[in-house]
């Protein structure tokens, strides 16, 4: 069999785009071509052109395939947290854990994958983004939201616009993910930090007294 026949119901698809996350990570998305992908894969220089009609198509859909992870990882946390197990009556958790979570997922996911972070931004603000991808990225924002408005509700949370809210999470733990990856943190480790941005997050979330 083939290299390229042994491609088969999507797969081929699936394995342009994990090659695609590679390259760009190695070099950059000036790195990323479907000719170089097919060559990587050893399939003919047509077969990615089956699912990606131009270089263009394939970032984009690289991005699509990063907001979809990120938001997974973003609603799993949202839903039971990631501080241990859900209270006995079957609720997911107290609010302050899950946005903890949260935060630890969405530093995760930035550190661990940089490069198309990057990409993911920059193809969603391009002036030609697609509908999709634009709703892809603005649920991230609102999976947040919609934890502090439930936190609004059980007065674990401040009064204030949820989303606004959200935006602010959002800067703190993409900046402490920004310097961790810069090499900026000098000698205090990646999780010290997180753990006390968290600390000081949550702290300035709570209602005043």
């Amino acid at each position: 069999m083939t290299a390229e026949g042994s491609y088969h119901h999507g797969n081929l698809r699936a394995a342009l785009l994990e090659r695609a996350e590679a390259v760009l990570t190695a070099s950059g998305a000036e790195g990323l071509s479907l000719r170089g992908l097919a060559r990587d894969l050893g399939v003919s220089h047509a077969a990615p052109s089956r699912h990606f009609r131009d270089r263009q198509a394939l970032l984009d859909a690289l991005a699509v395939s990063g907001f979809t992870t990120l938001n997974a990882r973003l609603r799993s946390a949202a839903a039971g947290g990631t501080d241990g197990a859900d209270e006995a009556d079957g609720a997911a958790g107290p609010v302050g854990a899950r946005l903890a979570g949260l935060g630890r997922a969405y530093v995760d996911f930035a550190v661990g994958h940089t490069a198309l972070l990057d990409l993911m931004f920059t193809v969603k603000h391009a002036d030609d983004s697609s509908a999709e991808l634009r709703e892809l990225g603005h649920e991230s924002l609102l999976i947040v939201a919609r934890l502090m408005e439930e936190g609004q509700r059980t007065g674990a949370v401040r009064p204030g616009d949820p989303v606004q809210l959200a935006q602010v999470a959002f800067s703190t733990v993409h900046g402490l993910a920004t310097l961790a990856v810069a090499a900026l943190l000098d000698d205090t480790p990646l999780s010290e930090a997180m753990e006390l941005a968290l600390e000081v997050l949550l702290a300035g979330l709570r209602p005043g007294r």
